[in-house]
């Protein structure tokens, strides 16, 4: 896939439209239709998005996002795009009507003969661009436009607000359905205080994020990634209450269960499978010790009933 950040003519275009936050599995019908309608036709595929959501733009908000940046592109590549557009959204972009938008960006650069979006996807000065203004303008300028119906799985609408809600409340296992994978956060881990060895829980220790959105605070069963393997792991997200001194910063602290090497400085992936419980202050380290014996075993348990997760 070729990645552009600036517009250029590249006429006869199957395209799609959207920010694609999290590429979710509703994301992925736009993507696959705008796939095959191309291959069907001889053409090339390509998506037109953003490099940041235009809210944080308009409302001048820090960017919370499902997953990191540099992944999204790499799940719309996955889907075979064959181009995308990644641009910036800025004030020329912010003031365009959206029949100006049509006409002055899609047309005018890429003169689609298919244009696909999401049911809910809007686009123009206060969202006043939607699927029945593509609709109305397919004759006009010669294209033909699809809009997928809303993605359900179990009767919930996949989409990214809905993963958005179910991670910040803790349901993590209740993601992998809508989003494709179980929610997860990268970073490098980093030395602690190294109390959890103390208490025979030795931890791997990452920063959360600031640009992707906030999980649940609490315990979790986990699945960590590096060096292309993966292990079992208990993990806690907090700000250790327990701890005296401990950082105000979000902290995941992963234990990997069966694990006894050095990952210090290692860049590892986290995935959140599972929330067991809220976090907790203790009164004393043997109290948090005890606690953690019987999350420990919830873990395990976890995994010997679901090896596959």
């Amino acid at each position: 896939m070729q990645i552009f950040e600036k517009l250029d003519y590249n006429p006869n275009l199957s395209i799609c439209l959207g920010f694609f936050d999290g590429v979710h599995q509703g994301h992925k019908v736009v993507l696959k239709n705008t796939v095959n309608l191309a291959r069907q036709s001889g053409l090339k595929s390509a998506v037109i998005t953003f490099k940041e959501h235009p809210l944080c733009y308009l409302q001048n908000r820090t960017p919370h996002y499902i997953i990191p940046p540099q992944d999204r592109i790499e799940l719309i590549a996955a889907q075979g795009i064959d181009y995308i557009y990644l641009l910036d959204f800025d004030e020329h972009i912010a003031d365009l009507i959206a029949v100006d938008y049509l006409k002055e960006v899609l047309i005018k650069y890429f003169k689609p003969k298919f244009i696909t979006t999401g049911f809910n996807h809007f686009f123009g000065a206060g969202k006043k661009g939607d699927a029945s203004m593509l609709r109305a303008y397919q004759k006009e300028y010669g294209y033909k436009y699809f809009e997928i119906p809303p993605i359900t799985y179990d009767n919930t609408l996949i989409s990214s607000t809905k993963i958005r809600q179910l991670v910040a409340e803790g349901f993590a296992e209740n993601i992998k359905n809508l989003l494709g994978s179980y929610f997860y956060i990268k970073g490098r881990v980093v030395t602690g205080n190294r109390i959890g060895r103390t208490i025979s829980f030795p931890t791997a220790n990452i920063e959360y994020p600031q640009n992707i959105i906030k999980a649940a605070r609490g315990v979790y069963v986990a699945i960590v990634e590096f060096d292309k393997q993966k292990y079992p792991a208990m993990v806690n997200l907090g700000k250790r209450p327990t701890i005296q001194g401990a950082s105000h910063n979000l902290l995941l602290e992963a234990h990997l269960l069966d694990f006894d090497g050095n990952i210090y400085d290692k860049d590892i992936k986290v995935s959140f499978v599972k929330k067991i419980r809220n976090e907790q202050k203790f009164a004393s380290l043997p109290d948090l010790k005890s606690q953690l014996v019987k999350d420990e075993n919830e873990v395990r348990e976890f995994f010997g009933k679901n090896k596959t997760a």
